[in-house]
């Protein structure tokens, strides 16, 4: 039996779906760490240290949800918080060794496979994707939907 548009679309989407499951269960058994946290980990990992709000900004999150994050984060031993030598009202997120050894030892993040794929495009074919991407979006009613640039399942705030 051979699968119409509609069928075809659906396991695209099933596939994407499992492939965004399959890794969270990697990482986590690799690292112990949700792809949510293992980005925020990246983000401070970039510059060595960073702000809450800064990174919240980055993932498109609030800070409340980023500041339950970063407690896991630090509980786990793998950042650590530290008043700004400048400005005492603001606290600066550092990763511990702990922490770099767990990035370096994860395996390679599905979102960060797809940016060099995608990357790689001619102009017109990003711009055919995220339009068709965005059609899906509203199709199943998820275009209001809040999420930030990661590859995962489930709500970021109840990851926090």
């Amino acid at each position: 039996m051979e699968l119409d548009r509609t069928d075809i679309s659906l396991v695209a989407i099933r596939r994407i779906l499992r492939a965004t499951e399959i890794y969270g269960r990697r990482l986590a058994a690799a690292s112990g760490l949700t792809p949510v946290q293992f980005r925020v980990m990246q983000i401070v990992g970039e510059t060595g240290q960073s702000t809450p709000k800064a990174i919240s900004q980055r993932m498109g999150v609030s800070q409340a949800t980023m500041t339950a994050l970063i407690d896991k984060l630090v509980r786990k031993g793998l950042v650590e918080r530290q008043r700004s030598e400048t400005d005492r009202r603001q606290t600066n997120i550092l990763m511990t060794a702990k922490g770099r050894d767990t990035v370096r030892e994860a395996p390679d993040p599905l979102q960060q496979q797809y940016v060099r794929q995608f990357e790689k495009l001619e102009d017109w074919e990003q711009a055919m994707i995220v339009a068709a991407l965005e059609r899906v979006a509203t199709m199943l009613d998820a275009s209001d939907i809040d999420a930030s640039p990661v590859l995962d399942l489930g709500d970021i705030a109840k990851q926090a």
